[in-house]
């Protein structure tokens, strides 16, 4: 049976779902797949031990990152500075608003669930002030 940690759900724009076995192309297999991932939405899960070693934002709509296990802070980049949201109650939740530059600070094994617009993603070390 699959797990949410094997397998991602891309809900299409007709909204019905594919799932698709997770690989270390994956990415690229959903960009190629979907069209740049244009109006697609990504249902994924992820643990993680450590902090993000990057920041991302995404330009085709609000992210929804749901607490799974464990805790982690996020870290939004605001025009009024960094905004920082604890999760740490199994099910809690943030919503990424859209174009939102977003880290997340690991403070032990954590579980996450993500719904993402994954279209135009993008990736920085050290981003400016979301706009």
């Amino acid at each position: 049976m699959p797990t949410v940690f094997d397998h991602f759900a891309v809900l299409k724009p007709d909204l019905l779902f594919d799932k698709l076995e997770v690989s270390s192309e994956i990415y690229k297999e959903l960009d190629n797949l979907y069209n740049g991932f244009r109006s697609h939405t990504l249902i994924s899960a992820h643990q993680f031990s450590e902090d993000w070693s990057t920041w991302e934002k995404h330009p085709a709509g609000d992210e929804m990152v749901i607490l799974l296990s464990g805790r982690a802070e996020f870290v939004l980049r605001r025009e009024s500075g960094d905004e920082s949201i604890v999760l740490e109650d199994p099910g809690s939740f943030v919503i990424i608003p859209r174009n939102t530059w977003h880290t997340a600070r690991i403070k032990k094994v954590t579980s996450v669930l993500f719904v993402t617009p994954g279209e135009g993603t993008q990736n920085a070390v050290s981003p400016p002030v979301s706009t």
